[in-house]
């Protein structure tokens, strides 16, 4: 389709097709690039949207399964306090803030859909953070995140995948927005030690406080760093599992060596 946005034409894709699968998106951007972000991701995200949706429904599409992200309820929770699917929109950059708007923007255009908000989706070519935290565990380092006490949703690609489909097909999915992830929250230090069994190393993790580890981040001005390594976001995904008898096939055991043995 080449770049998304506002003239994107959407009539020869949608022509005869039973349903669609848009998860292609403007993503978080760390090292950002573009002169005005927020224009970026509105047209990628939005306009583009909104346009494939409005397609859509003139072509008589069943259903249209959108990708959209956790972030759209907030950025962090409180430890024993998860997100759940009746959750109030809370979107605090303007990534979240584009899927929120792209997700509107079907709900208004007519097309029968369902939407997926996933937290950080790992799996095979995961890059970013995931991918160096990685790294750290297989070069063997000793890793001062031993003290951290919070609690990370995530969802292996192949959960997401198989959550998907049967988006696409239940009919109890029909125009309604769920929460998915592998199924338990993990702390940080507890994703380190899967990390380095699924790779068969062992792990090296020191008890450091919290607070200190979260302070020195800070003055040394990697305060986002510390956000990632020590703060919760965590969701309560049972109503996909209760309203379409969805289970993830994956556990996070398996996830990770299908991850660390592609990425290694």
């Amino acid at each position: 389709m080449g770049d998304l946005g506002p003239d994107t034409f959407w009539a020869s894709a949608v022509a005869g097709v039973d349903c669609v699968f848009h998860l292609a998106a403007r993503v978080h951007v760390l090292h950002e690039t573009e002169a005005d972000p927020e224009t970026a991701f509105l047209r990628a995200n939005v306009d583009a949207t909104r346009g494939l949706a409005i397609a859509a429904a003139g072509a008589g599409v069943k259903r249209l399964i959108f990708a959209s992200t956790v972030k759209v309820c907030g950025e962090s929770t409180r430890p024993g306090a998860p997100f759940n699917d009746a959750c109030e929109p809370a979107p605090q950059d303007a990534y979240a803030h584009s899927k929120r708007a792209a997700e509107e923007a079907i709900a208004a255009s007519g097309v029968p859909y369902c939407v997926l908000r996933p937290p950080l989706i790992y799996g095979p070519g995961v890059g970013a953070n995931f991918a160096a935290m990685m790294r750290w565990v297989q070069r063997g380092w000793w890793l001062p995140l031993g003290g951290i006490r919070n609690e990370r949703s995530l969802v292996y690609v192949g959960n997401l995948c198989d959550a998907l489909l049967q988006a696409a097909t239940h009919p109890a999915a029909l125009n309604n927005t769920f929460l998915v992830d592998d199924g338990s929250p993990v702390s940080t230090p507890e994703l380190l030690r899967a990390v380095a069994e699924a790779s068969g190393l062992p792990s090296r993790l020191i008890p450091l406080p919290q607070w200190f580890l979260s302070g020195a981040l800070h003055l040394a001005g990697r305060g986002a760093e510390a956000s990632r390594l020590t703060g919760s976001l965590a969701i309560d995904s049972r109503r996909i599992r209760e309203q379409l008898g969805w289970r993830p096939p994956f556990d996070l055991a398996g996830g990770l060596r299908a991850t660390t043995f592609s990425n290694g």
